[in-house]
């Protein structure tokens, strides 16, 4: 199985996930990032303005085919409860997507908000279909176990049934 990860990690912790997850699958590392950056203080006001209203940035790539990936693992952080804009921008560079799986993770401080089934019906809209879920608030990432659920997931492939954390 073919897995490529997708992801936009703007203070680090959703790229450590990411990695963790690219080290045990062997899958591609794709890091999406905005063509205009944030700083600290627009990524919390504007960013999070653009996340509520589930805008979608510029990104770099600028477009991702995924034609040749059995698996799309996406991870983003949380935003004002939504994914952030790099990381729309990231499903609207996708391409080759049709029939394709994918396993979904965010990063937050406290809780995910609208930010997996926001992704999960973006996805759908492009032929993907979501086969888990997972969410890492600040205090779980120091549970392994919640990491590893997500790499047992993906390594598993379509094998397993569908697996949601919270």
């Amino acid at each position: 199985m073919k897995t490529i990860i997708v992801y936009h990690s703007f203070s680090g912790v959703t790229r450590g996930i990411a990695e963790r997850v690219r080290t045990a699958s062997g899958g591609d590392l794709v890091e999406v990032r905005p063509t205009q950056p944030y700083s600290k203080l627009t990524a919390y006001t504007l960013g999070g303005f653009r996340a509520r209203g589930r805008k979608a940035d510029a990104v770099e790539p600028a477009s991702i085919d995924v034609s040749a990936y059995d698996l799309i693992v996406l991870g983003t952080p949380v935003w004002a409860g939504r994914a952030t804009p790099v990381t729309n921008g990231a499903v609207e560079a996708l391409v080759g997507t049709e029939g394709r799986n994918a396993v979904l993770f965010a990063t937050c401080g406290s809780q995910t908000g609208d930010t997996l089934p926001q992704l999960r019906d973006a996805l759908a809209a492009k032929g993907v279909a979501v086969i888990g879920e997972f969410s890492f608030s600040a205090k779980e990432l120091q549970d392994t176990r919640k990491v590893e659920a997500l790499i047992a997931r993906v390594t598993a492939g379509d094998e397993a049934p569908t697996a949601v954390g919270s």
